[in-house]
């Protein structure tokens, strides 16, 4: 029987290197999870449909959540524009999306109850997470125990979902590395928190990739049309 897994896809460069690696590890049909949760352009979209294409996914569903109807989040709030980035800043960043991925996993374990897949990946890291709450190890494991306990899937048929984040304890830098040895064509993913044409090059994210990119040694191209 082929082995299935869940891939939440943003169409960035954590998302899109679990993609690749849930390939590797053994899942030969992959079911990919993008949301528009209210976020203020496109390109994110664009690039989650052009790696789960190359990644060759069974199903890719686009969800919407109005998680931006509330604001609080320079990323849903049109009228806060997203600030430039500062790698060393301390605290929450304006950027974070109040219980985003605590949202995300739990629709994916809805879609897992419902289509009977135990293996659900997402590719947050605690190690370079800019502050987000919702990328450190112990949330993760909170949500796979509440998952486990209020699904039918993991309550009662006894088939435990593991919540995969391979990622968790890996720099950006090792994880581009795992990700070229993978095959992984990253000019077709997308990072930048603005949108525009081209990446701003100055918000958090940006700042992050390039600096991950520059560690690993590997040339950062992005695709035009992307």
């Amino acid at each position: 029987m082929m082995r299935k897994a869940i891939v939440l896809l943003s169409g960035g460069v954590d998302s899109t290197t679990a993609l690749y690696l849930a390939k590797e590890e053994g899942f030969g049909e992959l079911h990919a999870l993008t949301f528009l949760y209210g976020q203020k352009h496109g390109r994110e979209l664009d690039a989650a449909k052009a790696a789960a294409k190359a990644a060759g996914v069974k199903a890719h569903e686009i969800i919407r959540l109005p998680l931006g109807q509330w604001g609080h989040s320079s990323l849903t709030d049109a009228a806060r524009p997203v600030a430039d980035g500062e790698l060393e800043r301390e605290g929450t960043p304006e950027t974070y999306v109040p219980a985003r991925n605590m949202v995300f996993l739990a629709v994916a374990a809805s879609y897992a109850d419902a289509m009977e897949i135990e293996d659900i990946y997402i590719g947050v890291s605690q190690v370079d997470y800019s502050g987000y709450v919702d990328c450190r190890e112990s949330f993760v494991r909170a949500m796979e125990e509440a998952i486990n306990r209020g699904t039918v899937l993991g309550a009662e048929k006894g088939r435990r979902v593991r919540v995969h984040a391979p990622f968790l304890h890996l720099t950006k830098a090792e994880e581009v590395r795992l990700g070229r040895r993978l095959g992984v064509d990253y000019s077709l993913t997308w990072s930048c928190y603005r949108g525009g044409e081209r990446p701003c090059g100055a918000c958090d994210s940006c700042l992050l990739r390039a600096k991950a990119f520059r560690e690993a040694g590997v040339e950062d191209v992005y695709r035009e049309g992307i």
